[in-house]
């Protein structure tokens, strides 16, 4: 039976072939090293779930065209300039179970690297007087930024509200996702009304991704790539945490806090953390807002006249909030 990312990909598999072969063209330089990097970065793909987003919400509203292709290698450049500029900040040196760029060029050449993928985004979009979809990823790039360094002024006192949470992971991850669904439609639509629809679609999906990816932290590390407890050791509030302790008494909430400014890299108090979020339903808490917001995604889909591309956008919903990766 295919996996069900291949069953995603089903109705845009021709699409996703060519887009490979337009995605490391669009990386192209003169300059023989980055050159030498790209090269690195497409063998080093991942499953390119952003420009499946692109593609399938293109077919949901008319035909994939030239302009979907652009739209989609945007998108993915966005991306991998971001992970390039993540791993430099969190002095990562693994990327996908490869070594990470910084790690083979060093930081220099990372950062270099990842702020030409952005130029060549933004360029993608002016050379070929896309000035709708350069709206769309000027846009993404502030907001993740955004986001990024509210995590980070917020993670210096450990006092994210679930709200602040909320906007951090919309403009972290959301964002993104939402660029997707808005870039797919414009790419093949000038209805600005259908378009705002999808970018909410991207936002309500990509919201439910990143409360996925903080609950991994509470998960069998023999399941997932992700070492547990690793957000608590980074002292990143999510959303599990941060219902926990706002509604456990003072003396736990205390001793929690405690835990996270200053024993975040004892094991054992942070696996008694662990466990003590997984006793006070903050993980069943997370799941719920997950779900809802699922939900809200599938209401937004169900508009929608039945095909293909409905069908695999359906599929995309119930992978982000039942991966195991």
């Amino acid at each position: 039976m295919a996996s069900i990312v291949e069953q995603i990909k089903q109705p845009i598999q021709g699409e996703m072939k060519l887009f490979e072969k337009k995605f490391y063209e669009s990386m192209q330089s003169k300059v023989p090293l980055l050159d030498k990097v790209t090269r690195f970065i497409v063998t080093t793909k991942g499953k390119q779930m952003r420009p499946m987003f692109v593609f399938l919400t293109a077919k949901l509203v008319g035909e994939v065209n030239d302009k979907t292709y652009r739209a989609a290698s945007m998108i993915e450049l966005i991306h991998t300039a971001t992970l390039v500029h993540d791993d430099v900040v969190d002095e990562s040196f693994k990327r996908r179970n490869f070594f990470s760029i910084n790690a083979l060029w060093k930081n220099k050449i990372a950062v270099l690297v990842g702020d030409y993928l952005l130029s060549k985004s933004v360029l993608l979009s002016t050379d070929h007087k896309d000035y709708d979809l350069l709206a769309v990823i000027s846009r993404t790039i502030r907001e993740m930024s955004e986001g990024e360094l509210l995590q980070l002024e917020k993670a210096r006192k450990l006092d994210i509200t679930e709200e602040v949470y909320y906007e951090i992971i919309r403009q972290k991850t959301a964002t993104l996702i939402a660029a997707c669904c808005e870039a797919g439609v414009l790419s093949n639509s000038a209805d600005e009304q259908l378009a705002e629809k999808m970018k909410r679609f991207g936002t309500y999906t990509g919201m439910a991704f990143q409360i996925k990816d903080d609950l991994f932290d509470y998960l069998s590390s023999n399941i997932i790539g992700k070492p547990v407890g690793i957000d608590i050791k980074e002292q990143k509030m999510t959303l599990p945490l941060i219902y926990t302790l706002k509604n456990t008494n003072e003396t736990d909430r205390k001793r929690y806090f405690e835990t996270i400014k200053r024993y975040n890299n004892h094991p054992k108090r942070v696996k008694e953390l662990i466990e003590y979020v997984k006793k006070f339903g903050g993980l069943d808490y997370a799941i719920g807002v997950m779900k809802e917001y699922q939900e809200k995604a599938k209401a937004i889909l169900n508009e929608f006249p039945d095909s293909e591309a409905k069908k695999s956008l359906h599929l995309m919903l119930d992978y982000v909030i039942e991966r195991k990766l």
